[in-house]
């Protein structure tokens, strides 16, 4: 009966597409089907009545197969889903996948374990390589969107970068540019060119020293045009011209939030100015508290936005200027003498217009050219009388007054014959005295200048532009030196020589 059992268990098994194998309690081959003997390359002979570990010259002594019927199935009567990779020497390398069952079958109730074997080598080699190439994509996918995401960052950097450019450009555009070219062709202006020419081509700082009026800031252009930076914008900034809490926004940016009207990100100028050149205007005024940060941007290149921790790199050329005395400026403390060092590496001296007297036809004809075409008059003689007073003249406030004296003129003149209105009085007789107080000097050159404009201390062609001083530092000068409207119609006979004596 048993046999008779086993000849239609193995009927059955051989229906089976599964590689199908009986084992008995002692784990030898009891039955197995067509599919285990045509897959496994084995015949019914040398597998029935074989330990399953022997089967093939003890090919199928396979660890994971021990531990599956000698460890796992004996506390389970059903082991599904185990899997075995496993090199057969008759038919290679096979992934299989293994279901055993314990069951009771027979006559006299035998315990058999019947193992279902399922070859899924292909079905996992393909699942393998799917997951390699899924990996390998995504991958890919995600160093494409790294590469995407810095070549992004890259854009909006240079986005925001051309946007501070731009607006930078049009303040500048919006500005009347003074001069075109340096006009001029005295020994001093000569030797200023042969100075330019000497530092243009180079990547050195430059400081620019000189009254207000000589056209400091003409010479930083030139520079910058000649420079190999010359396809970038130069950029600018005054130092006197903003109070001292936004001078370090300006000039070092600032993030979203870092102070309470800092609603968005801004890029400061030497941001801007990365590889091109910072004209830094008036650098006497630099809030003594902020030279610290400038002395470490130039040196080292580094510095930080407010609200910021992260360290921004940048190759900028510093050209500054000033109308102080610098060194003097150090001596009081109110300048950094190491700063004063890194930006004193080449100076250039712009000569006031006095030291220039054979210049000044050459700039008259300019600037009277330019007012009128701009004015739309036609100015075509300048008497002799006239160029002899403009030559006679002292210019305190150097080419800037000059150019305001000719604009009046031309304004003026209703012909083709140029009229000045200004009086253009020599120094008075008592300037070359030492016996007056510096205060006295300064009081009297005020009131000088303010007479000059009609009163206007600021503004368009105003004391302050003349001066080259802030509106509120003109106005605080004037109250401690009793300058009142009054004032502006005595002379300097009506004024004791101690004035301002404390």
């Amino acid at each position: 009966m048993l046999h008779t059992f086993i000849e239609n268990f193995g009927n059955f098994m051989d229906s089976i597409r599964e590689s199908l194998v009986v084992l008995d309690s002692d784990l030898k081959v009891v039955k197995a089907n067509h599919s285990f003997y045509r897959t496994f390359n084995v015949s019914p002979d040398e597998t029935e009545g074989t330990v399953i570990y022997e089967l093939g010259n003890r090919q199928w002594n396979i660890p994971k197969l021990r531990e599956l019927i000698e460890d796992i199935l004996p506390e389970n009567s059903v082991f599904n889903d185990f899997e075995v990779e496993h090199n057969f020497e008759t038919i290679g390398l096979k992934i299989m996948h293994l279901n055993a069952r314990r069951i009771n079958n027979g006559p006299d109730r035998t315990e058999w374990i019947l193992l279902a074997i399922e070859d899924v080598t292909e079905r996992e080699y393909y699942k393998r390589n799917l997951e390699e190439m899924v990996e390998a994509r995504t991958a890919e996918l995600l160093a494409a969107k790294e590469d995407a995401e810095n070549s992004l960052l890259e854009i909006i950097n240079l986005k925001e970068q051309l946007e501070a450019e731009k607006i930078y450009l049009q303040e500048e555009i919006t500005q009347e540019n003074n001069y075109k070219n340096i006009i001029g062709g005295s020994d001093a202006i000569n030797y200023v060119f042969y100075k330019m020419e000497q530092i243009a081509g180079m990547d050195t700082n430059v400081l620019i020293l000189g009254e207000t009026g000589t056209g400091k800031e003409l010479v930083s252009r030139a520079i910058h045009s000649m420079s190999l930076r010359k396809d970038r914008t130069l950029v600018k900034m005054n130092c006197a011209a903003l109070p001292s809490n936004l001078i370090e926004s300006e000039l070092f940016g600032h993030e979203k939030g870092a102070f309470t009207s800092a609603h968005s990100k801004r890029l400061g100028r030497f941001e801007v100015a990365n590889d091109s050149t910072l004209f830094l205007d008036e650098i006497g005024e630099l809030p003594l508290a902020l030279q610290p940060k400038l002395l470490q941007v130039i040196q080292s290149g580094e510095f930080e936005r407010l609200g910021s921790s992260v360290t921004i790199k940048v190759n900028v050329r510093i050209i500054a200027a000033t109308n102080r005395n610098l060194e003097e400026e150090v001596r009081k403390g109110r300048f950094r003498e190491d700063l004063w060092y890194r930006l004193n590496v080449f100076p250039i001296t712009m000569p006031p217009l006095v030291d220039r007297i054979d210049d000044i036809p050459l700039l008259v004809s300019f600037y009277v050219d330019k007012i009128s075409k701009r004015m739309g008059k036609t100015i075509e003689m300048i008497p002799v009388g006239v160029m002899d007073r403009l030559q006679k003249y002292h210019w305190p406030g150097n080419i800037r007054e000059l150019e305001n004296v000719l604009e009046r003129a031309v304004i003026c003149s209703s012909g083709p014959k140029l009229r000045l209105m200004d009086e253009l009085k020599k120094p008075h007789r008592d300037a070359g005295r030492t016996d007056q107080t510096l205060e006295y000097v300064e009081r009297e050159y005020i009131i000088r200048v303010l007479k000059q404009v009609e009163g206007k201390v600021s503004g368009k062609d105003s004391a302050a532009e003349i001066l080259g001083l802030n509106r509120s530092t003109l106005r605080a000068r004037m109250r401690k030196l009793n300058i009142r409207s009054e004032s502006l119609h005595q002379t300097s006979e009506d004024l004791p020589h101690n004035a301002g004596k404390n």
